[in-house]
């Protein structure tokens, strides 16, 4: 309030500080501030919102937010190189001519002839053809510096490759031995055989076997030399289901009691169905009969597969 109200005047007021008077909405609205480059030309108040402009030459401003003018840029001294010019959003970067610690000895001993200071230099060097830049002992060993931590970098770039590259290849690697392993279970030799007749009979000879079997003797399962390759389809599905859902005692410590390494069945059980990937790997070995495999799961005590392989066939089937 700049005046109370009186018998012939109405009360006068004004916008506080940090903001104006926007006519056009007749409310006071925030004062704008100017970003980083740019310079208050005309400051926020009665005549209305802060004025900004970019920073001309020789001005800077490196405030994110202000409503302050632009400044003055600094000039480097007799004693100061300038390393990097004034900018609208950034003041001149100056450093001292007698800082020498890229030259510093490295056994820590001051050798003030080993590197001439700046001015003794531009005395003895010849000027220089215009345009041309002029080295300094100094110059070289920063720049020195900065190739040796470009190197740094490229090395760890480098390294970070063959990284990326080792674990590309171990990963295609164990692909490649998960596919082998599937598709010696896919090679298996099928079951049964088609008899060739008119009358059209698919015998199972395997399951006849199983049924001649069955009607004898009461036949020890670890002395049974049949193929696990040969057994019928249906119970090679039915004995990997039970290792399968077998927990603790499934199909890795069946793995493991039929000599196979921690890393082949980590290998395995990348695929969907470990258990007939390990199944299958072993039925392409010498000597793998459902007697060796049985001893196999009665280590294990898993009784319910060995009951499964010795269960009586279904016979023949007819087509």
């Amino acid at each position: 309030m700049l005046a109370s109200c009186t018998a012939t005047e109405n009360t006068q007021c004004e916008c506080d500080s940090g903001y104006f008077f926007w006519g056009v909405h007749g409310v006071c609205a925030p004062c704008s501030k100017c970003t980083r480059g740019e310079g208050a030309v005309r400051e926020c108040g009665p005549k209305g919102d802060t004025l900004c402009q970019i920073c001309g030459p020789g001005t800077f401003s490196e405030e994110l937010r202000t409503t302050k003018p632009c400044q003055v840029c600094a000039k480097c001294s007799d004693s100061e190189v300038e390393i990097r010019a004034c900018l609208p959003n950034s003041d001149t970067l100056c450093m001292d001519k007698q800082l020498d610690i890229l030259s510093r000895p490295v056994d820590g001993t001051s050798d003030a002839s080993r590197w001439p200071i700046l001015e003794d230099v531009t005395k003895v060097e010849a000027s220089p053809t215009p345009g041309t830049p002029k080295f300094t002992p100094q110059d070289e060993s920063g720049s020195n510096n900065i190739l040796a931590y470009v190197s740094v970098l490229a090395a760890v770039v480098l390294g970070l490759f063959i990284y990326v590259g080792y674990k590309c290849w171990r990963s295609c690697k164990q692909k490649r031995a998960l596919s082998k392993a599937r598709a010696a279970e896919l090679s298996a030799s099928p079951e049964g055989e088609k008899l060739q007749s008119d009358s059209g009979v698919f015998v199972d000879s395997h399951s006849l076997h199983d049924n001649q079997t069955s009607k004898g003797t009461n036949r020890d399962s670890k002395q049974d030399n049949r193929l696990y390759i040969n057994l019928p389809p249906h119970r090679q599905e039915e004995v990997e289901h039970l290792l399968q859902e077998g927990g603790g005692r499934g199909w890795r410590q069946v793995g493991a009691a039929l000599g196979y390494e921690p890393e082949q069945l980590d290998l395995f059980g990348h695929g969907e169905a470990p258990a007939r990937t390990l199944l299958s790997n072993w039925a392409q070995k010498e000597g793998s009969t459902l007697g060796s495999l049985c001893s196999v799961l009665a280590r294990v005590e898993r009784p319910d597969v060995v009951a499964a392989l010795n269960r009586p066939g279904q016979g023949v089937s007819l087509v």
